[in-house]
């Protein structure tokens, strides 16, 4: 059974001007004929005109009735290609290394970072998880500060100084 998407707009409310053309009702009939015929040429038939209700605002606190002139179309839906998974890029060499085709579990890379004098010996799981990036967002909490953070406000607090 096959699946339709439709498409409503509005009629024209003005004819268009062609030569040949004199009357009122000849130029609103063409400026309709090429609406519908711009559309059937993007694949969408048409199935009627409506005159439908839209309750609009009048003023601070009434509301009024306006009457819209509708043209419905459809098509026949096209089916959605399955997606095919993307497999990711392996991000460094130490990775390249441990992809061989065994069953063997993979470790993760070791954690290696630049050693500071005031540097804590026991930083936080969620700070050292932070070091490592494996592609995913991490929505666990972080607790403690990496070696970047800390970095980055001894320079904030001595420029604060010099000033």
């Amino acid at each position: 059974m096959s699946e339709y998407e439709y498409k409503v707009i509005a009629a024209p409310t003005k004819g268009q001007k062609a030569k040949g053309i004199k009357s009122t009702e000849d130029r609103y009939s063409h400026a309709l004929e090429l609406k519908m015929n711009e559309l059937a040429a993007e694949g969408w038939e048409y199935q009627r005109a409506e005159a439908l209700p839209s309750v609009e605002r009048s003023g601070l606190t009434s509301t009024k009735t306006t009457w819209h002139n509708l043209l419905v179309f459809r098509r026949v839906k096209i089916a959605a290609p399955k997606e095919i998974p993307v497999a990711l890029p392996m991000p460094s060499a130490v990775d390249d290394q441990m992809a061989d085709t065994t069953d063997k579990p993979r470790a993760d890379p070791p954690i290696v970072s630049p050693a500071s004098p005031d540097d804590d010996a026991s930083q936080s799981e969620g700070a050292s998880r932070m070091l490592r990036d494996n592609g995913v967002e991490e929505l666990s909490d972080v607790s403690g500060m990496t070696d970047s953070l800390k970095q980055l406000a001894r320079n904030r607090s001595s420029e604060k100084s010099d000033d």
